[in-house]
């Protein structure tokens, strides 16, 4: 069987690979899955088919494809990180997937025999300076009519709904701001639809969506995404003082919405698909 390979630039990937971030990628998984799982559906990802999963991390997306494609259908992962790929077999295997494969790779350097009919991808492009050769990179392992399906962050909308939760909308705000000056795209889902057309595809169909909680759980995910990189706030000369105690930080957040009666949103996810003409 042929051997295809894609070739791309690297990520820039600034939340680190510690066993921290491994717990909060599994607790934001929980989250965003609903919506993963119908833009698949929408996408027309289903049993028997051959999915490539770019970025794998530890395994959630790659699961939720699994699922999807059945024991007939098979998802490969590609994932840098040695560790990472380590627990997501270990994961895989706790559930029973016998069509999932993970292979340690740049997306630079993906080389795999046959093609597929799918690749899908959540949370990667944002950290590529170059999301235009990721996507074209990667469309050329897939089979004629092949789909792409991808999933990336839009932060203003939850900037503005936040508003109304000042502690909350400190933490996000700086959080936000803290990103920018790393270099990272706070649009980019919203941007997919350039995207994708740059990158030879398809206008994409789009969707975006905003999880809402009124618990300290989105409240302890942006708290840890923002741990993630607190070691660069003074580089980039960003204040954290007005936050005080990260530890207490979600239970402060949570008493403040409880008072106004009102929701908080995590960062919305722009969803598109597309699928090649030939």
């Amino acid at each position: 069987m042929r051997t295809h390979t894609a070739a791309a630039p690297n990520s820039n990937y600034i939340l680190g690979w510690s066993n921290e971030e491994e717990d909060r990628l599994i607790r934001q998984a929980m989250l965003l899955a609903p919506m993963t799982e119908r833009l698949f559906h929408e996408a027309g990802i289903g049993e028997g088919q051959r999915v490539l999963d770019i970025g794998s991390g530890i395994g959630d997306v790659s699961m939720i494809a699994a699922r999807l494609v059945g024991p007939s259908g098979e998802v490969i992962g590609v994932e840098r990180n040695a560790r990472y790929i380590a627990r997501a077999k270990e994961r895989v295997a706790a559930v029973g997937f016998r069509n999932v494969t993970f292979v340690q790779a740049d997306l630079n350097d993906i080389a795999v025999p046959g093609w597929f009919d799918a690749a899908v991808g959540r949370l990667i492009l944002t950290f590529f300076p170059d999301p235009v050769a990721v996507l074209r990179s990667v469309s050329q392992l897939l089979g004629p009519r092949g789909v792409v399906a991808i999933i990336e962050p839009s932060w203003s909308p939850a900037i503005a709904f936040n508003a109304r939760v000042p502690l909350f909308a400190r933490l996000f705000t700086t959080t936000h701001e803290l990103f920018q000056r790393l270099g990272i795209d706070t649009e980019r889902g919203p941007n997919l639809h350039r995207i994708f057309q740059d990158a030879g595809l398809p206008a994409p169909l789009m969707h975006l969506d905003m999880e809402l909680g009124h618990d300290t759980a989105i409240a302890e995910l942006q708290t840890e995404l923002l741990r993630a990189v607190q070691p660069d706030a003074e580089k980039y000369g960003v204040s954290l003082a007005e936050l005080g105690d990260l530890d207490s930080l979600p239970d402060r957040v949570h008493a403040e919405l409880l008072a106004a009666k009102t929701p908080i949103a995590y960062v919305a996810m722009a969803s598109a698909w597309s699928r090649k003409m030939t």
